[in-house]
């Protein structure tokens, strides 16, 4: 991989050839307690291989399938809980923005703003998530192609803030299906920016079961590890101790209980990677 920009989340270096770091945690911010059993779980599991990680939840999913689906806890209480959540666990903390009013008020607590795949051309919201001066991921639209998002850095950039990382999220191939086309990670860290593979998310079927989103948990595995055999800066994992019983992307979210031996197999990997 040829990316070069190294992006600091916290006290974790992203990008270059540091260690694989990861983006951990459930879909959708349900209550309190949940996240905070969720991040003592991942704070856990992660410890034995002294993996970087950067607890993730959104406090508002805004593109859901259905009117009905559960959303979140909304802003204010989202980002009250990741604080703590930050400050407990001594963790970085990452969540999804929507609207340009977002911005400054999520900047002021997370580490990383996220912007969503379907989001990821909005040219306002990009802007003003670039002058919070915060480290910013784009998920890549699966509407585009890897080389379109220099464009996408481009509109950030302009801002005066480089710390951008590009997501591979899977792209769309007929209906309710996503492929990954794995030139795109190498096109993407050709902009000279840290590139994330989005594990959970590229098994995802996008509105596959009418009302919600299906996926395929069971190819997270392999996805994930054919990621880290090219080189990529980091893995995002949503993952759930029930996740078929999630308010939001159970079918692609993985068990926290096998969480830990995906991590230290990635690790491995991505340190035969980058030995090369």
């Amino acid at each position: 991989m040829s990316d070069n920009n190294v992006v600091n989340i916290g006290d974790i270096p992203v990008g270059g050839d540091n260690p694989l770091a990861f983006i951990l945690g459930p879909c959708q911010l349900e209550n309190r307690d949940h996240a905070m059993f969720m991040a003592e779980k991942i704070t856990k599991l992660c410890a034995p291989s002294s993996s970087n990680f950067i607890f993730k939840s959104s406090f508002d999913k805004a593109n859901r399938s259905s009117i009905a689906s559960a959303r979140g806890v909304g802003i204010e209480e989202g980002l009250r809980i990741l604080e703590e959540i930050k400050l407990t666990f001594n963790c970085p903390v990452i969540t999804d923005i929507h609207t340009v009013s977002q911005c400054v008020t999520a900047s002021e607590v997370v580490d990383v703003l996220q912007i969503p795949a379907f989001l990821s051309r909005q040219t306002d919201l990009l802007i003003a998530a670039g002058e919070t001066g915060k480290p910013i991921n784009v998920k890549k639209g699966q509407f585009l192609a890897p080389w379109e998002m220099t464009n996408v850095a481009e509109k950030i950039a302009s801002t005066g803030n480089k710390k951008i990382l590009l997501c591979e999220r899977g792209t769309s191939f007929g209906y309710n299906t996503l492929v990954n086309d794995f030139r795109g990670l190498e096109i993407m860290a050709e902009t000279g920016y840290p590139v994330v593979f989005d594990a959970t998310h590229s098994v995802q079927q996008p509105g596959g079961r009418g009302n919600s989103s299906g996926g395929e948990r069971k190819f997270v595995a392999a996805l994930a590890r054919a990621a880290c055999a090219v080189g990529v800066a980091a893995v995002f994992i949503e993952t759930h101790q029930e996740p078929d019983n999630a308010p939001c992307d159970g079918p692609n979210m993985i068990d926290v209980a096998n969480l830990q031996k995906l991590i230290e197999k990635l690790r491995v990997i991505d340190e035969l990677s980058k030995a090369i």
